[in-house]
């Protein structure tokens, strides 16, 4: 669901009109998944697609080369409608359904998963909050400038001895009276050193989680940049440290109590990575078939050796299955059906099956796929981030797990 056909050689357009990977509008779609999809969302598909190809295609691999996160990106996010899709449009938001969020973080991702992530933690991560849980003063006040993409926002949850086990958090928030004063430190948190707002989740005096609106220029509130990544290197990565930050009580989330409101987010967030790894995987493989069309060994093109068709019909398969399962999901999402077992299954997936992909696409390529001239090094290094944030691969496969037997087996 994701490409276009100028991203093939005239061998492989040969190719896909003999029952290839792609249907009628150029998406690799091998199972003609767009016959489920509606005229909305291949149109909400198109336009993302068309801003990838202007705005993140040209310079991604610079980006990425130069560890630079492009900020003027964040307004051009906001303009095309990326941020907070599923939000209602009274707030700022799209009003979409929850097909069209993912097959936006699916083309984004088909771009870059740093630029990706941008998007998805200020929709999923900060905006998504900021409705379900927020006042009604608090909606109209952040999210209308998150959606435009004038502010910047970041989630922090994850704190430097705390990440797979959230509710061990030692970061705290205590009422005095007037205000709250909140000290702690969360890290590995997207978009931090860029951000205007940052959606905090703390202990209270009682040991329950609270969430908390923090803004730019509190005194005490800082976001030190975490450098020397070799993954989502477009993306900017920081701490969150607060030092007897003074929140106004007008910045506690009223609505949500306890654990189940970060990770009621986190379900919103990895929702979106299940579809977003696809379009990486779609790009990696598009690169690969086109390359073996044209790369020519012992006389003939690659693409006609047995052990390459192998790797390339082992990676559209595994695409048009995740392409599968996360239509599903979307459809379940919208009717309020999806379980959180199901989104962290889809989750683990379609990022694993994205890994695979890079991988062996990148052999396909030989020694140019290590170059920045093809995508399959600079998704790798991404999905090596992905394959961890926001629940590791064997957490989510212990969430299974537990699902299914009934027994956690966390602790």
């Amino acid at each position: 669901m994701s490409s276009e056909t100028d991203v093939l050689s005239p061998k492989a357009k040969a190719h896909s009109k003999q029952g290839g990977s792609t249907n009628a509008n150029g998406f690799t779609d091998y199972f003609d998944l767009d016959g489920l999809l509606t005229e909305e969302h291949i149109l909400v598909r198109q336009s993302i697609r068309d801003f990838v190809k202007k705005e993140i295609n040209p310079y991604i691999e610079k980006w990425a080369q130069d560890n630079h996160f492009p900020s003027e990106i964040v307004r051009k996010f906001g303009d095309v409608g990326a941020f907070g899709p599923t939000i209602p449009t009274e707030y700022g938001g799209g009003g979409m359904d929850y097909i069209s969020y993912g097959l936006i973080m699916q083309e984004i991702e088909r771009g870059d998963s740093g630029m990706r992530s941008t998007a998805s933690v200020q929709g999923s991560l900060v905006m998504f909050p900021i409705y379900q849980y927020g006042s009604e003063e608090q909606r109209k006040k952040f999210l209308p400038k998150l959606a435009s993409g004038e502010w910047l926002g970041c989630f922090g949850l994850t704190e430097p001895d705390h990440g797979s086990n959230p509710g061990g958090m030692t970061t705290t928030v205590k009422d005095m009276g007037d205000h709250y004063l909140l000290n702690g430190a969360k890290l590995w948190i997207s978009n931090s050193p860029e951000c205007q707002v940052a959606v905090v989740w703390a202990k209270n005096e009682e040991g329950r989680i609270k969430g908390l609106i923090v803004e730019r220029g509190m005194e005490g509130f800082t976001t030190p940049e975490i450098h020397n990544k070799w993954s989502l290197r477009a993306s900017c990565t920081g701490e969150l440290v607060f030092d007897n930050v003074k929140v106004p009580k007008e910045n506690l989330l009223p609505n949500i109590d306890g654990l189940k409101g970060p990770l009621g987010c986190l379900d919103s967030a990895r929702f979106g990575i299940a579809w977003g790894a696809i379009g990486a995987a779609i790009d990696c493989y598009e690169s690969a078939l086109k390359y073996s069309l044209q790369r020519e060994q012992f006389g003939k093109p690659i693409a006609s050796f047995q052990l390459q068709q192998k790797k390339l019909a082992e990676m559209i398969t595994e695409i048009t299955k995740a392409q599968l399962m996360v239509w599903r999901l979307g459809v379940l999402k919208n009717e309020g059906k999806a379980t959180s077992a199901q989104i962290s299954m889809a989750k683990r997936n379609s990022v694993d099956m994205a890994l695979h992909i890079a991988r062996e696409a990148r052999q396909i390529h030989g020694g140019m796929g290590i170059t920045g001239e093809y995508p399959m090094m600079r998704h790798m290094m991404n999905l090596e981030s992905v394959i961890t944030y926001e629940g590791t691969h064997d957490i989510h496969l212990l969430i299974t797990g537990a699902d299914i037997t009934g027994i956690q087996a966390f602790k």
